[in-house]
């Protein structure tokens, strides 16, 4: 019997989860929670064979809880599942020691496969998340190109700092700043400074 805790802060998830899973007689369900401090509580008492973890949710986020439970309690295998298939956020989950990662709106099938393999010691990612990795590694990604400089005024840029005041605290002229700007805009292949601001999240280039 696989003993499997969930975390999610939709009840709908959580029970559309419970329905899939009370389809394999091989799985028992031990627990589920809203966020990371039931989750951390509940873990004190009693730990699950595999986690399912949601990534995005109030308080800690599931980054933030798999290193925690990764620390704490090695021995739980967790599975991160989330609507979130960008490159760097699935990197982070699992440098933080996540053993599989699902799109919540993965097969049931698929979930139940992942929910076994990680129990085995095995790592599973679903298809399309492979399939995204992969293609994160072969595409040149503007991360790779950015410039020491550039990376800093893109920092002052996301933090909501003018062209004037990112040349002012950075001692250059108002023209360099633009230009700077333009460079990044070109590079990033964006139109405004919204662009910007989302693609240097995806990419990692600043904390969110």
């Amino acid at each position: 019997m696989i003993n499997v805790m969930i975390t999610d802060d939709q009840s709908i998830i959580i029970n559309g989860l419970q329905k899939i899973l009370a389809e394999s007689p091989e799985i028992n369900i031990t627990g589920t929670f809203s966020n990371g401090e039931e989750l951390l509580e509940g873990l004190r008492l009693l730990r699950p064979d595999v986690l399912l973890l949601d990534i995005q949710m109030p308080g800690k986020t599931g980054i933030e809880l798999a290193g925690i439970i990764h620390k704490k309690y090695p021995d739980v295998k967790i599975i991160a599942l989330t609507n979130i298939d960008i490159s760097v956020q699935i990197k982070k989950m699992l440098q933080q020691g996540s053993k599989g990662y699902l799109l919540k709106d993965a097969h049931p099938e698929v979930i139940i496969q992942a929910i076994k393999a990680v129990h085995e010691g095995e790592q599973f990612l679903q298809k399309e998340i492979q399939d995204k990795l992969l293609k994160s590694l072969t595409d040149q990604s503007p991360a790779t190109a950015i410039t020491r400089r550039e990376k800093e005024i893109l920092q002052l840029i996301v933090a909501e700092f003018t062209n004037k005041e990112i040349a002012d605290k950075l001692f250059l002229s108002l023209r360099t700043i633009e230009n700077h700007r333009n460079h990044l805009l070109q590079k990033f292949k964006v139109k405004n400074t919204a662009g910007l601001v989302k693609i240097a999240i995806q990419e990692g280039l600043v904390d969110n």
